[in-house]
């Protein structure tokens, strides 16, 4: 169990059967009585912000959360299948519960799934991954509008801007995090 004086952005607690990730955290000390502690509470299926004030002798369970490694196989309709690389079972996560990462995810990708009481409920990918570029328009020289940038396409369809040197079917990195170029793939 945690007590109040245990939250710090970041931590992972229990409410109502949730799991809530603590995003803001402020601890005051009144003159007379106990501290108190305000916080902003994320709920990490649904998304929903809470902003509850709690007192030092409150105490939280910890959220029942476990990552495992696996693979990316394929997506059909709405949802992405992942295989577990220990113990081969297939995982499904809905298309909200991707997000972004969608624009990331190639055959055979490793991943980190998150899932609460295991139900999955998150995805974490590596930092940077390489994607080829399948359509690229040629850059123009003289065209300083853009900033020496131009846009292309990648393999999953996710668009971004890059340096004019990248052609068509070359491999590029790219960072997760931003969504932004890296570097070029020597092959």
């Amino acid at each position: 169990m945690y007590s109040a004086s245990d939250l710090r952005k970041g931590l992972k607690i229990q409410i109502d059967n949730e799991p809530y990730v603590v995003t803001e955290f402020q601890f005051s000390k009144p003159g007379k009585g106990q501290s108190l502690y305000r916080c902003k509470l994320k709920n990490m299926i649904t998304g929903v912000i809470l902003d509850p004030t709690y007192r030092s002798g409150d105490t939280f369970e910890p959220a029942d959360l476990a990552e495992r490694r696996m693979q990316y196989l394929y997506n059909q309709e709405n949802e992405f299948c992942f295989m577990d690389v220990e113990n081969y079972e297939q995982t499904f996560l809905s298309n909200e519960q991707v997000g972004d990462a969608k624009n990331y995810l190639t055959d055979n990708l490793e991943a980190d799934i998150l899932f609460f009481k295991d139900r999955p409920i998150g995805i974490t990918l590596p930092n940077f991954v390489d994607l080829t570029v399948t359509r690229a328009d040629p850059w123009v020289k003289g065209d300083s509008v853009t900033g020496d940038t131009k846009p292309v396409t990648t393999e999953t369809g996710y668009i971004l801007r890059v340096p004019p040197f990248v052609e068509e079917g070359g491999k590029i990195t790219i960072d997760t995090r931003t969504g932004e170029y890296v570097t070029r793939v020597k092959e």
